[in-house]
Order: structure tokens, then C-alpha cells, then sequence
């Protein structure tokens, strides 16, 4: 069976680039962001991939993400980033030797209930102007307290989350840094700060920590750049094939509400993907793809399960031809620009009929 749309995922590509990360930060150690069924690509080939790199960390964002893990031997530090939201997940973190990321009291009473000797590794999340998670910074003097009262949890360190890393231009992310800075002063603990955003721009959210997400994938968060810019490797290559080649006249409209008029006569492409796959109506005409290495542009709207595309670029395609929608060549950054998004929403969408193979 030869599939319609398949993501080609290069794990020494994301080897690569944690040692690209490595570099940027080399004070620092790694906790790589694999959530989200690694941002896409899939958590667990991505995570034994980083493992086998020697990763310092990984990070999920729930305890189902991490017991997925767990349950496929990776047996790395695990961070759940949204920390835990019952006494059963808090007794279930214990077991899977996890560190739970707390953000509020009430999670400090969940594990509070499980025994003050009962062995936790914990982080807490200090809130310096993102306003999502995370105990205000006047609270430190409280969490201490509570380390002193619990002898059996081990405190892993101190966390922040940037709000605008991803706008050199915006002051607010030194702002963020020196008011964590400030609470923490003379308290004992490893810092992190740094996402990917902080990691590229920002050489003060370098700290003990770095969380890097969306680079460890290949794509920068930063406008108007790229992984290649940053010598990262694409780790995500999404091609679809032609299944339809037709010649038009001038004047003949394409697909749905007739919203795209060929110009002259024009060879038209259908290819197999749609919104069932993870492409959405914001890829519109114009949106590029390739065509045997040839840059070519949709025309008309996606539909459910085809695209159609305008090959005067590519006059010599024919049926069964690759179309990539993004990978080496065609930055996912460029596209998702195009649609009106970001790379993270590209990589996330893809869809359990994309077939996925692993290099």
C-alpha cells in the first residue's frame, strides 16, 4: 500500500540540533521539550533518539505523556510541566520517578496528602509577568517553607516562563529575567528560563536550565528566521503525491466557490492531502509547495482530503510525482508564515492518517 501523505522524521537531525543547542547555551544543561507527542514528530522515537544524544531531561506537559515514556524504557529525568491535578496522579508521579513542576499551593496539599517523607522531586514555577502558571514571586519565602517541611522532597529548582522571547525588539523578556533574579536572590537552587525563543536572543535566560521545544524540531521561533539560519537540521519532511494532472483553459475557475481563475491555460495538479491530514483552509491560494525540486503555488481552496496546485512552474510533472508541503528545502517557518501561523501548529496538526516513518 503506498500511502496518500507521509512524514519522513530524521531523528539524527534532532541529535543535531541538540548539540546545536548545546553550543548556544554550553553552561547550561538540557531539558528537551518532547510534549505534545514531541511537537508532532512523535514522543517516543524523538525521546530515545535525544536519550541515546545524552540529553540531560525531557519535558512533558501531563502524566499521560509521561507514563507513555516510562512505559517505552526511556528511562531520562522526566519534568511534568503542568505539574500534577490529583492525589492519584500525585502518588503516580512518585512511582514513575518523575519531577513534578508545581505552580500552585493547592498542588503542594496534593502531595502534602501522599506523606511528609514520601520521596518527590519538584521544581517550582515563580511567575515573572506571563501570567499562565506559576506562584507569585513574592511567594518564595512560603515554598521554602514548605521544602523544610516535607525532608523527603528534592528540590530540582526554580522555573519562568518568557512571555515575548520571540520579539528582539521587546524589553519585557530582561524585564522578566531580573525580576526572577530578584526573588531567587540568596536562595539555593538550579534556575531555569531559557525556551527556545530565550536560548537564541537572549544570553541572560541561558541559566542552569534551558528548555528548549521548537529548535530541537529544526524551526526557529524568531521572525523572519529560520533553523538554517540558526544551523539547525529540519527534522520533519511532509510529502503528498499528484494523483490528477489536467490542462485548462483561460478563464476556468478551480475548486470550491470557484475562487481560483486560471490566467491562461494552465496545467492543474491535485494532490493527495487535505484538512484530514492537517492542512487547513489558511493554506490558501498562493501557499507554495514543490513539485520536482520546483517551486509551484496552490490554487483554490484546500478541501478535505486534495489540494490542487498551478504547475506552469513545473510543466513537465506528472501523476504519481512527490509534493512536499514542508521539509528541507521549503522551511516550515516560510509556510506556516504563509498560512497565517506558526511551525508548532503545523507540526502538531498532522493528523493519525499521516503514515510516519523514522531515519
Amino acid at each position: 500500500m503506498i500511502p496518500r501523505v507521509t512524514a519522513t522524521i530524521d531523528l539524527a537531525a534532532i541529535q543535531h540540533n541538540l548539540g546545536v543547542v548545546r553550543r548556544m547555551a554550553p553552561r547550561s544543561r538540557v531539558m528537551a521539550a518532547v510534549k505534545a507527542n514531541g511537537y508532532g514528530h512523535g514522543a517516543i522515537p524523538v525521546a530515545r533518539a535525544l536519550e541515546a544524544a545524552g540529553v540531560d531531561a525531557l519535558a512533558v506537559a501531563c502524566l499521560e505523556e509521561a507514563v507513555d515514556l516510562r512505559r517505552a524504557h526511556i528511562h531520562s529525568p522526566i519534568a511534568l510541566l503542568e505539574g500534577v491535578i490529583s492525589e492519584e496522579e500525585a502518588a503516580q508521579a512518585v512511582y514513575q520517578r518523575l519531577q513534578v513542576v508545581l505552580h500552585d499551593h493547592w498542588q503542594i496539599e496534593l502531595l502534602h496528602r501522599l506523606g511528609r517523607d514520601a520521596q518527590v522531586g519538584v521544581w517550582f514555577k515563580l511567575d515573572s509577568g506571563m501570567h499562565r502558571l506559576g506562584f507569585p514571586l513574592g511567594d518564595v519565602p512560603r515554598l521554602l517553607e514548605a521544602l523544610k517541611a516535607h525532608p523527603g522532597w528534592t528540590l530540582h529548582g526554580w522555573i519562568t516562563h518568557l512571555a515575548s522571547a520571540d520579539e528582539p525588539g521587546n524589553g519585557f523578556t530582561r524585564e522578566q529575567v531580573a525580576r526572577f533574579d530578584a526573588a531567587l536572590q540568596g536562595v539555593a537552587g538550579p534556575r531555569s528560563i531559557g525556551n527556545s525563543a530565550g536560548i537564541i536572543g537572549w544570553p541572560e535566560a541561558r541559566a542552569d536550565w534551558v528548555r528548549p521545544g521548537l529548535i530541537i524540531y529544526g524551526a526557529s521561533p524568531m521572525p523572519g528566521q529560520t533553523g538554517a539560519d540558526l544551523g539547525l537540521k529540519p527534522a520533519m519532511r511532509l510529502e503528498s503525491r499528484l494523483i490528477a494532472v489536467r490542462d485548462y483553459e483561460a478563464g476556468e475557475t478551480i475548486g470550491y466557490a470557484q475562487s481560483w481563475t486560471c490566467p491562461e491555460r494552465t496545467r492543474i495538479g491535485v494532490a493527495a492531502v487535505g484538512y484530514a491530514d492537517g492542512i487547513h483552509r489558511s493554506f490558501r491560494s498562493g501557499t507554495t509547495a514543490l513539485v520536482g525540486g520546483r517551486r509551484v503555488a496552490y490554487a483554490g481552496r484546500v478541501s478535505m482530503d486534495m489540494i490542487t496546485l498551478d504547475l506552469r512552474q513545473a510543466p513537465d510533472a506528472q501523476v504519481g510525482d512527490p509534493v512536499l508541503l514542508w521539509g528541507e528545502g521549503l522551511p516550515a517557518e516560510e509556510i506556516a508564515a504563509q498560512a497565517g501561523t506558526i511551525p508548532y501548529e503545523l507540526f502538531c496538526g498532522l493528523t493519525q492518517r499521516v503514515h510516519f516513518r523514522y531515519r
